[in-house]
């Protein structure tokens, strides 16, 4: 039996033994357990006994020594394929655990696997101080004693057609490099070069994913080595790749450096084919972490997949922003939590021992930039990248924990960069010693092909001839491009996404979202119902209460209730409804309650789950605090399923500025830049209420200048009837946009901010809601909240004589809408945008730009808070003193 901590394990359960019994276990095993209690006591891990030749005292320094490879052994590893040296780690000494080379020639017990020190010492060079440095002390002890068996015995050779395979994929990678630079002299590609091991390692990946089921794998990388990964990976056709280099598009296309591009393909494996989809993403590197995770979730979703086992997400980091980006962290942190656990991520480091100009001495804390993933506790494993059989051990290692224990994985590929960050870069500016010796470095195919020479796996003619007949294909579907110059045309929407459309908001035909009131009173009366047995909350019986009076037409609909029945109406009609954000089950105003908790017990049950036989599934999930990871994540899962209503919420409005990235470079540009369509809505509490400057501004006018060739929709509706039907809207029209809703806060305990049943059982969504008021002197405009202001001041002063019209769609503007409203009233009436926003805040600079003085022939003005850098005041006395001048003002 060879010292593993599997063997450990049946040690720990003699020792259990003995401090029970002494005298159930051999005189040995007793002696030995003595012993190791006359040298101090329990010790961690035990060593075991060999029989006539007991020294415990020997033993235990030995089996210290095994330790101190398995924790330390990864620090003196050969993983830098530049060669240099590395502090040798003083706990991998002889001396340090009390031995000395006298001891070498001792014997051992069969438990150690070697039957000398001399002869263990070697197995554990050879295994801990190779091309593979192994990182487990972190690790769960049951997983790393799994581990530990893999690792410590002997390690499969690649079979013969793998080997060459993966010598194939490290030819072609570095030969494409060299053509795309030779053919476009100073184009930026960003090059693998140095680490071209990650094209065949990510081949591999998708047999041996394929192996244990895996029918999909989605991939999000940043730009170093994507053209070769969309080539030799996705499949994406030499023909397309060398059209977007010539950068011919059509007409009106925006689109996207060729480096931010993603494809998607089906690959055939030895076990069945793989859909492999690369995600597009910006240069915000990391960025495309939680994206990734979310569309694989909606991949399993969709088949049904709770085991999470038929997709893997493969995540390509840099080492610089694997541990210098914080949505890293927040991604690693989604792994284990059951509304976003996708059953473990393949992580790979592009480790250039770089990033950009920086060496790791000035980007890191840590020893190494894979620290960070030690927070879930996942294995990290060190490789040389130019070590392709010992990687192909490791990536084999990688996909059988993960489809084992279904967590998350690292594999930190050490490499370098031959070039600079840009073929236009000159590096030696900044690492001069280091670029000299990637100068001396041959490519690493002659690295690996002279190892496969050697031992007879290839021979130079089939060197010769592979080389030729790539370059050959390459230079032929290149010369189709220089013979027939064409543009680049951006791939149509298909699969699940036919039958859907992006472009004009006003080509696609509005539609009725109304619900019949029998099947409304239904559907309130389950959300009222719990189990039998089930103690319900004393105080939310009294809510209960209310809905099941809302449900016999004894009161009118609050927004909460509104919102209950839009996610009950889609979900009983087929369509899957998923809300995330902080807080989300309760609602941050104590006013969703989608799940109630036994008083007793604290058991939940999900009324929404429980509607009718064969609903779709409703998700409602608290999420961790993260903004930008989780608001990442939600983006993806829209990106897979464009038939449900998927939703993020934000505890306050303000808070998704900690997620403007997705904001500005996912949810915004996606459609112009990769033809790509999202319906995520955004549900964010906004309006100034008195508390403080960061919890009452979601920021409108950041949404609306981002508002351009009706990119996505921007509502601020006041009713319930309207958030009902704009929810159902979203799903129901065949168009997808990002749908921005600024919702309420104390609005949702209104007690005019109702609607009777009625108006949600027929109808639709209301871009404007206009007001007739006959002989009016003003029309005062508005959005949101502060309508329920001005109403109650028009009351007070009884100026029956404004009319107030509600602009409830601000983005794409309801022209035609609001045209109609205000030409109820003669030209010369003043319009006035009351806004309660500071003026360089909120709708009115958007509107101004818009109308210059003047909306559709009535002068046009605003009555707003004066211009602030803060959203708000801190003074909640101050705060009612600025609304209440401001709607006097509105009514002079």
């Amino acid at each position: 039996m060879e010292l593993t901590l599997e063997s450990q394990g049946y040690l720990e359960a003699l020792y259990q033994a003995y401090l029970e019994d002494p005298f159930s276990l051999p005189e040995e095993w007793r002696r030995y357990f003595s012993a190791l209690a006359l040298e101090g006591g329990r010790r961690e891990p035990l060593a075991p006994p060999v029989g006539e030749a007991l020294d415990p005292a020997f033993f235990l320094r030995v089996e210290r020594l095994v330790q101190a490879y398995r924790e330390l052994g990864h620090l003196a590893a050969r993983i830098d394929p530049l060669g240099r040296e590395r502090p040798w780690p003083k706990g991998l000494a002889l001396e340090a655990h009390g031995l000395s080379s006298g001891d070498l020639s001792r014997p051992l017990p069969p438990l150690f696997g070697a039957p000398t020190l001399e002869a263990l010492l070697e197995r554990l060079k050879a295994t801990y101080l190779g091309p593979v440095g192994f990182e487990l002390a972190h690790v769960d002890p049951e997983e790393r004693a799994w581990l530990l068996a893999q690792i410590e015995a002997p390690w499969p050779k690649p079979p013969r057609e793998v080997r060459r395979r993966l010598f194939k994929g490290l030819l072609e990678a570095g030969l494409f490099e060299a053509f795309l630079q030779r053919k476009y002299l100073g184009a930026k590609t960003f090059s693998v070069e140095g680490l071209e091991s990650l094209i065949p390692l990510l081949g591999e990946t998708l047999e041996e994913a394929a192996r244990h089921g895996v029918r999909e794998v989605v991939i999000g990388m940043a730009h170093r080595g994507r053209l070769n990964v969309l080539a030799h990976v996705a499949d994406k056709p030499f023909e397309r790749i060398f059209r977007e280099f010539e950068e011919i598009f059509p007409e009106g296309y925006s689109g996207d450096v060729k480096y931010h591009l993603g494809f998607s393909t089906d690959r055939m494996t030895a076990f069945g084919p793989v859909h492999v989809s690369l995600n597009f993403n910006p240069s915000h590197l990391e960025f495309v972490n939680p994206v990734t995770l979310g569309r694989l979730r909606a991949k399993q979703d969709r088949f049904g997949d709770r085991e999470r086992r038929r997709g893997l997400a493969v995540l390509v980091h840099g080492d610089a922003a694997f541990i210098g980006e914080g949505i890293v962290q927040e991604t690693l942190n989604l792994s284990g939590l059951p509304g976003y656990r996708v059953g473990g991520t393949l992580h790979v480091v592009a480790n250039n021992q770089l990033g950009f100009t920086t060496l790791p001495s000035e980007y890191t804390s840590c020893r190494y930039p894979t620290d960070i993933a030690k927070m879930v506790g996942a294995p990290i494993f060190h490789v040389n990248a130019e070590a392709l059989d010992e990687l192909w051990f490791v990536l084999r290692l990688a996909l059988d924990y993960r489809g084992r224990y279904g967590k998350d994985v690292v594999i930190d590929l050490v490499g370098y960069r031959r070039r600079g960050h840009n073929e236009t870069d000159e590096p030696t500016f900044t690492q001069p010693g280091m670029y000299a010796q990637i100068a001396r470095r041959p490519e690493p195919w002659k690295v690996y092909a002279e190892r496969l020479l050697a031992e007879g796996v290839l021979s130079g003619e089939e060197v010769q001839a592979w080389q030729e007949a790539y370059l050959e294909r390459l230079e032929s579907e290149f010369a189709r491009v220089k013979a027939e110059p064409g543009p680049v045309v951006p791939h149509g929407l298909s699969g699940i996404w036919q039958g859907y459309v992006g472009g004009e908001d006003r080509l696609v035909p509005e539609v009725d979202t109304g619900v019949p009131k029998e099947t409304l009173r239904n559907l309130l009366l389950r959300l009222t119902s719990v189990p039998e047995g089930f103690q319900v909350h004393p105080k939310l019986k009294r809510f209960l209460e209310a809905r099941r009076e809302m449900a016999e037409g004894k009161r009118p609909l609050d927004w909460a209730t509104a919102e209950a029945l839009a996610f009950a109406s889609l979900a009983v009609e087929g369509h899957r409804v998923r809300l995330t954000g902080q807080d989300a089950l309760r609602g941050t105003f104590t006013q969703r309650h989608a799940a109630l908790y036994d008083y007793e017990t604290g058991e939940p049950y999900i009324p929404l789950q429980h509607l009718a036989e064969g609903q779709a599934e409703v998700e409602i999930w608290n999420s961790p605090l993260s903004e930008a990871g989780v608001l990442g994540f939600e983006y993806g899962y829209s990106l897979d399923y464009p038939e449900g209503l998927v939703l993020w919420e934000a505890q306050f409005g303000d808070f998704v500025n900690v997620a403007q990235v997705y904001i500005d470079q996912f949810l915004a540009s996606a459609e112009d830049k990769w033809n790509r369509l999202s319906g995520l809505v955004l549900l964010l509490p906004h309006g100034l209420e008195g508390q403080g400057p960061e919890h009452s501004s979601a920021r409108l006018e950041r949404f609306l200048q981002l508002g351009a060739r009706d990119n996505l929709q921007v509502a601020y509706p006041t009713t319930p009837a309207q958030f009902f039907h704009l929810l159902r809207r979203q799903v129901k029209r065949p168009i997808r946009k990002p749908l921005v809703v600024m919702t309420p806060k104390s609005l949702l305990r209104h007690p005019e901010v109702v609607s009777a049943l009625e108006e949600v059982a027929q109808g639709r969504f209301q871009k404007v809601l206009p007001e007739r008021v006959k002989g009016a002197r003003k029309v005062l405009l508005t959005s949101g909240k502060v309508y329920y202001d001005l109403l109650a001041k028009r009351r007070e002063l009884g100026a029956e004589d404004v009319a107030l019209i509600r602009l409830e769609l601000l983005y794409p503007f309801p022209e035609e809408e609001l045209r109609e409203a205000l030409g109820l009233y003669p030209k010369e009436t003043p319009v006035v945008y009351v806004q309660e926003e500071p003026v360089n805040q909120g709708a009115w600079w958007y509107l101004s730009a818009r109308f210059c003085g003047e909306i559709y022939g009535h002068p046009f003005s605003v009555v707003a808070r004066p211009e602030s850098p803060s959203p708000a005041v801190g003074s909640s006395k101050v705060h009612r003193l600025e609304q209440e001048r401001l709607l006097e003002e509105a009514f002079q």
